[in-house]
């Protein structure tokens, strides 16, 4: 039997491939993400070994904001120059160098703007005459307070030379320097993982980077030789004060390393997740595929039957045949998916010249595993009911001309009516307790439940469809083939309508979004114009303090606040912070409205909340907290206001006494508003002039500000649809497959068409019209699904200011007409290969 088996699957070549090609793609997912991912990590492994090779031990500041914090150059007062002195005459010590390395240099370039990075840090040092890791490849060290050296990917980025001026942001404004070197790094790298590094002379580096003159951010310990650096560590350790922590080389790698790896693992979970739904998708074609050649096979599978073959060796037939097809693709799947992984390392390392070397690509255990796993349990799992439907074939089904009667669907509406049901009680659960596993479960199961649901809608809404088409004998041809197996129809539509349904509803949910913020700019926000800057990554993009003094004499400006963010601990708790310049300002630009107590403009050590974070603190006005910044002291603030719900403030909001302490002292935003009269242009004009030296940041009218806000969807818009192509291709293949397979099914039907007058073109067309049936009653599902799934997650979201349901009106044409274009390309070849059905062979056919 089993030999039989291999022999039906190894004359039918074209059914092989078409099944197994939705694994491969799939599992070429699943690999590429392992094989990504690992050659990722070893890459920084090496780069984070590369850093920290000259390095021994360092003394770092403990952060005052907890672990999480340790070790960032922001986290603290700063390392005083005795303390250096102090560590040099530790014994085993050969020499302590005390160094100033900040994130938050940020260069100007020759176009006006601040130079960014996708990611790696702007740092500013002090130069160190005699680092083994960083060196001059032009020019000298500086040597007055004027005079910097930049790296070689920063040289690279702005064209800057040796002898040029260039405009430097710290935590100063604009200052210009003189470039007097550029700098290389060991192996002759112009940077290390892409950092853009700026070197200031010792006598101004602390000033500007840290915000304290004379200090440090931490100590490089070099080992006396023959002492072990453990044993220098522990030394050192025992005389350094409490708020500072010492570490080997080593020690600081790995931890740069775990940090990585764990921002590495959720990217990566991220690829696995969407490698999932092309899975699932691939389950309908691998479905739908052995169903049709269950279908077509039915009178072999039955004369099989009558010569002696039981129910078992009939399901073990099928499943064999899934077991082939399910090694192969497999197979095939991960050696796509170490080419894939490897291209994109490569293209992931060729941001910012030579900044990030890549390791040579491997294929971890996990990627191997997870392909034949992954690949062979969904083709099987696929493979099980077409399997079980062979098994019920009759003997006497061998002497019928033609295949079994499509069944009633009674029990299938039940079950997928049922199912539904628990998907949707699953996601609502999900969704109002914030639990993720529970919302990916309704939505998985949802999705079944819609599949299992659709063949009662495929015979009235394909026939609707097809009655666009009806115009010609072929269009009414093609309708009626497509309606005329509703199974079939609906699990051919079913995996388009996932990914369609996925992409709609996170369309839906930041069109709401955008309507939902529009609104509260309309309703809510008084503010006539807003200062801030586009955040390209942890360090938020800030200007000057004493631009917002110079806008309030601005003559027209009523009012003006502006607002500084930091992480603070407040009573132990980690918390997002917000201080103010002037809080009854902002409370009318913005409409807090008082709950209980003031908010009038806040006094040293003043704070208010919302009701919401008060009630659950137990706060009440007059209650007092403790707070703990960066830098400085605790301060114990007082709550002298609650404000009511607000759709854009939550928390704290604080006095302008804190800010000395928070780690960048310089406001990200600021608003304004002109008074009655002026006109709102001749304010924005002189803003712009006052803004001059913080190219980070620009002036926008409410409407700007909130179109700069939502244009962010857009990227997580684009980076879902790139993600989810891949899903929409294997649903393509699924048509392409179904079409080609029921062209073979319809030989002598096609060749009887044919003997009638039917011409090759009209041919053509009939098999177009029922793939663009096919495809545009899947794609209008999943319209359908995802407005649905949309509308749930808007709905739960209204406690978090997405109060507006919006739909995407013109994206939701794309997609359904982009299921016509899909239709009409997964037509082309099984139209083709209807077309030159030879007539007299067809009509012979058996």
């Amino acid at each position: 039997m089993i030999w039989a088996t291999l022999k039906s699957l190894l004359s039918r070549k074209l059914r092989l491939v078409l099944s197994g090609l939705a694994v491969v793609l799939g599992v070429m997912f699943v690999s590429g993400a392992f094989v990504l991912t690992d050659t990722l990590q070893r890459s920084f492994d090496n780069l984070f070994a590369t850093v920290y090779s000259t390095t021994d031990v360092q003394v770092n500041q403990k952060s005052k904001l907890g672990e999480a914090y340790d070790g960032e150059d922001t986290a603290g007062d700063g390392i005083a120059p005795d303390v250096v002195a102090k560590v040099a005459q530790v014994p085993g010590v050969a020499k302590a160098t005390g160094v100033v390395s900040s994130d938050g240099a940020r260069m100007i370039g020759p176009n006006g703007k601040v130079v960014t990075t996708w990611g790696p840090p702007r740092l500013g040092n002090n130069w160190i005459d005699g680092d083994p890791l960083v060196s001059l490849r032009e020019g000298r060290a500086p040597q007055n307070a004027d005079e910097i050296v930049i790296n070689g990917t920063l040289a690279q980025e702005t064209g800057y030379k040796v002898g040029q001026q260039a405009s430097v942001l710290t935590l100063q404004p604009k200052k210009t320097f003189t470039i007097v070197g550029i700098a290389e790094y060991s192996g002759g790298r112009d940077s290390l993982g892409g950092v853009l590094q700026i070197y200031f002379h010792e006598s101004v580096a602390s000033e500007l980077m840290l915000g304290k003159p004379g200090v440090f951010s931490n100590i490089d310990v070099k080992a006396s030789p023959g002492t072990g650096v453990e044993q220098v560590r522990d030394n050192v350790a025992k005389v350094i004060g409490d708020g500072l922590e010492v570490k080997t080389g080593k020690e600081l790698a790995a931890a740069q390393t775990k940090e990585f790896d764990e921002g590495l693992g959720f990217f990566n979970n991220i690829l696995l997740g969407f490698a999932g739904v092309a899975l699932f998708v691939g389950i309908f074609l691998i479905l739908n595929t052995f169903s049709i050649i269950v279908a077509q096979r039915t009178r072999e599978l039955a004369l099989m039957r009558a010569i002696g073959a039981s129910r078992k060796q009939m399901i073990t037939s099928v499943m064999v045949e899934a077991l082939v097809i399910g090694v192969l693709a497999s197979a095939l799947g991960l050696l796509a998916g170490i080419g894939v992984g490897a291209g994109l390392a490569k293209l992931f390392g060729s941001f910012g010249s030579d900044s990030l070397r890549i390791a040579s690509v491997g294929v971890p255990a996990a990627a191997v595993i997870s392909s034949f796993v992954v690949g062979m349990l969904v083709t099987l799992v696929a493979a099980l009911l077409p399997a079980l439907r062979a098994s019920r074939i009759a003997p006497v089904a061998a002497m019928q001309e033609a295949a079994t009667p499509d069944r009633p669907l009674t029990r299938l509406t039940v079950t997928g009516a049922v199912v539904g049901a628990v998907g949707g009680t699953l996601l609502g659960l999900g969704l109002d307790n914030g639990e993720l596993w529970f919302i990916l479960g309704g939505v998985l199961i949802s999705f079944i439940g819609v599949a299992l649901l659709t063949p009662l809608l495929a015979r009235p809404v394909v026939g609707l469809i097809g009655r666009l088409f009806s115009w010609s004998v072929p269009g009414k041809l093609g309708r009626l083939n497509s309606g005329r197996n509703p199974r079939r129809t609906a699990i051919t539509a079913a995996a388009l309508m996932v990914g369609i349904a996925l992409i709609t509803g996170v369309n839906t949910i930041l069109a709401s979004a955008d309507k939902s913020l529009h609104g509260f700019a309309q309703t809510q926000v008084k503010a006539d114009l807003f200062i801030s800057g586009d955040q390209m990554n942890e360090r938020p993009p800030t200007f000057d303090p004493a631009v917002v003094d110079r806008i309030g004499a601005i003559p027209g400006v009523s009012s003006v606040s502006a607002e500084y963010w930091d992480a603070a601990q407040v009573n132990g708790n980690d918390r997002g912070v917000v201080a103010v310049t002037d809080l009854a300002a902002m409370a009318t630009m913005v409409g807090l409205k008082p709950a209980a107590g003031s908010l009038g403009r806040l006094g040293p050590e003043q704070a208010v909340i919302d009701e919401e974070n008060a009630k659950e603190q137990n706060l009440t006005v007059g209650s007092t907290v403790k707070a703990q910044f960066a830098r400085g002291g605790e301060h114990t603030l007082t709550i002298v206001g609650i404000y009511a719900k607000s759709d854009i403030f939550r928390g704290y909001v604080l006095s302008p006494s804190v800010i000395p302490d928070m780690r960048i002292p310089q406001p990200s935003m600021a608003y304004l508003t002109v008074a009655d009269g002026t006109p709102v242009a001749d304010v924005r004009k002189q803003v712009d002039a006052l803004l001059a030296d913080s190219p980070e940041v620009s002036v926008a009218s409410t409407e700007e500000f909130v179109d700069g806000q939502v244009a962010q969807f857009d990227t997580v818009l684009l980076m879902v649809q790139i993600l989810l192509a891949l899903a929409v291709l294997i649903a393509v293949l699924g048509i392409v497959n179904t079409l080609a397979l029921s062209v073979l099914e319809r030989t002598r039907e096609l060749g009887l068409l044919r003997a009638i007058g039917l011409g090759r073109a009209q041919t053509m067309r009939m098999v177009t019209v029922e793939a663009v049936v096919i495809s545009v009653f899947g794609a209008l599902l999943g319209v359908a699904v995802g407005t649905g799934l949309g509308a749930a997650v808007v709905k739960a979201l209204e406690g978090d200011g997405i109060r507006e349901f919006a739909l995407p009106w013109s994206a939701m044409g794309i997609y359904l007409a982009l299921g016509a274009v899909i239709g009409v390309i997964a037509a082309v070849a099984p139209a083709i290969r209807a077309a030159r059905t030879n007539v007299l062979t067809a009509i012979a056919y058996e």
